[in-house]
């Protein structure tokens, strides 16, 4: 079993197409003002924002947490949660071993909350 889609609340689909087109470096896939649905590709998953949908936490790889931020910042996204060390993996098991995780909040442009998430060389290694 895969995901094929995830759902976010997008309440202004002109004012979420701008903003997910410039998070994720990526127009959107389509559009369909009515029922309310906007498309963007998310490595193979659609991302779907929706009107109608409920809001949901999706945690989206960066691969420079701290430049995507400051990019981020300097165009007004509200930082919810600065980056933090949210667990170091030596193994496999959740992510590749070796390597630390981190991870930083932001709102969208719909007052949904973003994770973003980056994996680097654990320290020491």
């Amino acid at each position: 079993m895969k995901i094929i889609q995830i759902a976010q609340r997008a309440v202004d689909l002109d004012r979420a197409a701008a903003f997910y087109a410039d998070l994720l470096g990526a127009q959107p896939l389509a559009r369909f003002d009515q029922p309310g649905l906007l498309f963007f590709d998310l490595g193979g998953v659609r991302l779907l924002l929706e009107r109608g949908a409920p809001a949901a936490l999706i945690y989206l790889e960066q691969s420079d947490l701290h430049a995507a931020l400051t990019r981020l910042e300097g165009r007004g996204v509200k930082v919810v949660a600065r980056p933090q060390l949210v667990f170091t993996h030596p193994d496999s098991t959740l992510g590749p071993a070796g390597t630390e995780e981190w991870m930083a909040f932001i709102e969208d442009s719909e007052g949904n909350t973003v994770a973003l998430v980056s994996r680097t060389p654990a320290a020491g290694d």
